[in-house]
This record gives structure tokens, C-alpha cells and sequence, in this order.
């Protein structure tokens, strides 16, 4: 693997670590918003308490107060309805940040475990090369050697063909003298 790879997916890392951030950011957003939902909720139940109270006191205004209470129950109804929305929506960043987490780490497992092996292939890879330069290098001895001995062997045999040569000349010299 090489550095740019492996500074590609420490970058990925990274980036994955600044979602869970921004992620976190929302989830503190969603929860802030939870309890205002909630003051309010609960505000919406003080002032239905409030009218219940001025229902007994007045008669008249019953029809009119009912009316509004029902509405303010249906309110109160519509946001519990959009907090346990919210709730489900932070349980579910939640999750998608644990599992972001989990994949992270896994993700930084196995990159280490496949630099390891990179490591330990590069190293035995180095090894195999000094033992070819080493039997290379053994080889060009052995061929110096081979061919300095030819090379003798070549001198040898030149001087024994001159001396041969000169030898079968003064024979062929005598016998053509003698002829």
C-alpha cells in the first residue's frame, strides 16, 4: 500500500470523524429543541389546567372554553407526537453514530493489519532481492573466473600452436632444402 493510499484513508478517517462531530452537533440541536418542545408542552398543560379552572367558575363561557381546550389538547397531542418524532430521530443519529464509531474502528483494524502484512511482504521482498544480488554477484565471480582461465588456457594453446607451427616450418625448411 502506498503512503498516498494510506493518507487517502487517514483522510476518510478524518472526514468520518468531522460527520460523527457534526452529527453530535445536531444530536445536542435535536435535544435542545426536545426540551423546548417540552416547556412548551408543558406550558400548553399549565394553561389547560388554567382553563379547566375557569370553566367551573363560568357557565356561560363553557361551550367556547371546551372548544379551545380540545384544541389545545389536540396541540399538546400534535407535539408529544413531534417530540417522541425528535426522540426517534436522536435515538436514530444515535445509532448511525455508534455504528460510524464501530465501522472506524474497524476500518482502522484492518488498515493496520494490512500495513503489518504490507510491512512483513516489503520485508521478505527486500530479502529475496539481497539473496538474487548475492547469487548474481556469486555467478559474475564464478564467469570472471571461468574466463580469465580461458583466457589462460587460449594463451597457452597459442603459444603451443606457434611453437608447433614453428617446429612443422623448419621441417617443411629441411625438406625442402634437402629436395
Amino acid at each position: 500500500m502506498s503512503k498516498q493510499s494510506f493518507r487517502d484513508l487517514k483522510n476518510e478517517i478524518e472526514l468520518k470523524n468531522a460527520e460523527i462531530d457534526e452529527l453530535s452537533i445536531e444530536l445536542d440541536s435535536k435535544n435542545e429543541e426536545i426540551n423546548k418542545l417540552k416547556l412548551y408542552s408543558t406550558k400548553l398543560k399549565y394553561e389547560k389546567k388554567n382553563l379547566e379552572d375557569k370553566l367551573d367558575t363560568k357557565i356561560d363561557y363553557d361551550k367556547a372554553r371546551i372548544k379551545e381546550l380540545d384544541e389545545l389538547h389536540e396541540k399538546i397531542l400534535e407535539k408529544d407526537k413531534i417530540i417522541e418524532d425528535k426522540q426517534d430521530q436522536v435515538r436514530y443519529l444515535r445509532s448511525l453514530i455508534d455504528d460510524y464509531k464501530t465501522q472506524i474502528s474497524s476500518n482502522s483494524q484492518e488498515l493496520e493489519i494490512q500495513l503489518r502484512k504490507i510491512s512483513k511482504s516489503y520485508e521478505d521482498l527486500l530479502a529475496q532481492k539481497d539473496s538474487i544480488i548475492k547469487k548474481q554477484d556469486e555467478m559474475i565471480d564464478k564467469l570472471t573466473k571461468s574466463n580469465e582461465e580461458i583466457v589462460k588456457s587460449n594463451k597457452t594453446n597459442v603459444i603451443s600452436l606457434k611453437l608447433q607451427n614453428e617446429k612443422y616450418q623448419e621441417i617443411i625448411d629441411k625438406l625442402t632444402k634437402t629436395n
